[in-house]
């Protein structure tokens, strides 16, 4: 096994890899963002095993930082890589809390899980390509905006200087005339 390594700074989640992935494998992001494990939880407290797919050999999935699972895992399973297998320790403020999740998780409860990254992929209906091409068309309409907003700003400082050019003629002209005014009634 593994070092143990502190993810969350303060001992709340800490990872311990189990086995490692190949080096080449590819970890969940803002294009693969829903996951597919394999676990299982144990209470830390007396060793007791209380969920796991192993059982029925059925993946669970869910998309990262959605707020669907403990906050231990969004933390975790960021780090990892497909393939991986990891133990995540995980404290009561980064699990079920002081609340737990009766009648299997008792309050205040550390939680141990071993979790077996087995694939990440783009959120349902969208594909790799299609979500880097989303991502690079808002950005374009982001430049195209930041292009026409400098267009009205430049636009208006020409207006305000032909304004400004305007108004020094028209006075260049009353004074010339009341320049002229005052030498014929001389």
């Amino acid at each position: 096994m593994g070092d143990v390594v502190d993810l969350s700074g303060d001992g709340g989640v800490l990872k311990q890899i189990v086995r490692r992935a190949k080096p080449d494998a590819i970890s969940p992001s803002d294009d693969l963002p829903v996951v597919d494990v394999h676990y299982e939880g144990i209470l830390a407290e007396d060793g007791k095993v209380f969920d796991t797919t192993r059982e029925d050999n059925l993946v669970f999935s869910f998309e990262l930082g959605s707020g669907s699972v403990i906050r231990s895992w969004d933390i975790a399973l960021k780090t990892m890589k497909v393939g991986e297998v990891a133990k995540i320790t995980c404290k009561p403020e980064y699990a079920y809390g002081r609340a737990g999740s009766p009648p299997d998780i008792p309050a205040d409860a550390t939680l141990i899980f071993e979790v077996e990254l087995v694939a990440c992929r783009p959120r349902k209906g969208a594909s790799v390509g299609s979500v880097s091409e989303e991502r690079a068309r808002l950005e374009d309409l982001k430049k195209q905006r930041e292009i026409a907003a400098a267009a009205k700003e430049g636009d208006k400082k020409k207006r305000e200087e032909a304004k400004a050019a305007a108004a020094a003629r028209i006075q260049a002209k009353l004074d010339a005339k009341k320049g002229k005014g005052k030498g014929k009634s001389k």
